[in-house]
């Protein structure tokens, strides 16, 4: 079953960032950005290539360290307790790691385990993605054979799977 979107009531802030940076030797990447989005509100980050957009959503999800400042994810610093702020996120980098000899069904079976999701709400989350994401035409195919539109897809469902609080998706319509 899935649950229904979250009205926003004023609500508390889901994604902190405080005086977030991150540099690369002299290369700013991000400098010194601060912003609070609360509970239920959607965000887009719009800028020219190299704005650092992408470089933001890595420092929320902790995928990279920031050179300065915090960021938090339902009030989880993502630096300090990152397993806690990553049961949170349901994330969509610009080019998803996908396993290409795996099907998009084994895929997705294999990341719920990974997650400890249980057989039951695994299986109930597996339908769910697979009919939001038209992939049943694909569910058993290698994932190596798919168009890139298809694996943007399956990255979407791997990012939907556990029904996360936060979604971060990073170019999501690309292919």
């Amino acid at each position: 079953m899935v649950s229904p979107p979250k009205p926003n009531h004023g609500g508390k802030p889901m994604i902190v960032a405080k005086n977030l940076s991150k540099w690369y030797g002299p290369f700013v990447a991000v400098r010194d950005i601060n912003f609070s989005i609360p509970e239920g509100q959607v965000t887009a980050f719009l800028g020219p290539n190299g704005a650092g957009k992408s470089t933001t959503m890595k420092l929320l999800t902790g995928f990279l360290a920031p050179s300065d400042g915090t960021a938090e994810i339902g009030g989880f610093d993502v630096a300090t307790h990152r397993e806690d702020a990553s049961r949170l996120i349901g994330y969509l980098p610009e080019n998803g790691p996908l396993y290409n000899e795996m099907t998009p069904k084994s895929l997705l079976k294999y990341m719920g385990s990974a997650r400890g999701m249980s057989s039951g709400k695994l299986r109930d989350r597996m339908e769910y993605v697979a009919d939001k994401c038209s992939l049943r035409s694909v569910w058993s195919k290698s994932i190596s054979k798919l168009s890139r539109g298809f694996r943007q897809r399956v990255g979407m469902a791997h990012a939907l799977l556990h029904d996360p609080e936060v979604l971060i998706l990073d170019e999501p319509t690309s292919g």
